[in-house]
């Protein structure tokens, strides 16, 4: 019988620390696999298609819908998509490998709902509103305005938290990653019956 893959579910508000945490776990003996996410937005810095994000033009991932080619997805601002690929889960599963998320809150609910109890939702908050504002600033070129959407957006994505399985305040980075490390660690130790 071979084994069941789980799903590693890593959503926050934007700046509070999510990508860091999952880049940090990829590099654990975890058997953990990125599931790359799809998103309409355009590339951002040094990101690479295929790897950050699959980059696609609005239509194309308004086809991708219509064809069911999503496990889940969500229009997360006016006009921007982000979604889960079938193919990619697909690719983690042939790989023999758990695979992991870096999704928004919303997206993170989704699959919650879809894996069940083969899945393990996270949820990073971040320490104060005061702080996520300063690291979305301090990390990005973006302008006052988008920043403030996106600090609006995290206030209102807060009131989701109870819903994940876990909630970690990420106030240092390292405290952080050891307690979802021991949360991933002993998730995937489980046996799961289907």
């Amino acid at each position: 019988m071979e084994p069941v893959s789980k799903y590693i579910i890593i959503s926050a508000p934007s700046g509070a620390g999510k990508t860091t945490i999952v880049r940090l776990l990829m590099q654990q003996p975890l058997h953990l696999e990125f599931s790359v996410s799809a998103c309409s937005r355009n590339k951002r810095g040094k990101e690479k298609n295929g790897i950050d994000y699959w980059f696609l033009p609005v239509e194309e991932f308004r086809k991708r819908i219509e064809n069911n080619e999503f496990i889940e997805w969500q229009e997360v601002y006016n006009g921007m998509y982000y979604g889960t690929l079938r193919i990619e889960l697909e690719r983690i599963r042939k790989n023999g490998n758990h695979a992991i998320f870096d999704v928004d809150v919303k997206g993170g609910l989704n699959l919650k709902k879809i894996f069940g109890d083969q899945a393990l939702s996270i949820f990073i908050m971040p320490p104060s509103m005061e702080e996520l504002k300063r690291r979305l600033i301090d990390r990005s070129d973006d302008p006052a305005d988008i920043i403030q959407q996106r600090v609006d957006k995290a206030m209102y994505e807060l009131s989701f938290a109870n819903q994940f399985d876990k909630i970690v305040i990420n106030d240092k980075i390292e405290t952080a990653f050891k307690e979802i490390l021991e949360l991933v660690s002993n998730f995937l130790s489980l046996s799961i019956i289907v």
